[in-house]
């Protein structure tokens, strides 16, 4: 329940870089740790 809460508020908050089309390659430090808070959140929140 934790994790599908923060999961819509992620979702709400903070950008979307697949919508984007983000290079992955060429993307930030901070834009790599939000992909993968983001990945973090959703996979807890499919559990």
């Amino acid at each position: 329940m934790f994790y599908k809460l923060l999961a819509k508020i992620n979702k709400v908050i903070l950008p979307s870089y697949s919508k984007r089309r983000l290079d992955l390659a060429k993307a930030s430090k901070l834009q790599m740790a939000i992909i993968g808070w983001r990945y973090f959140i959703t996979t807890k929140s499919l559990d």
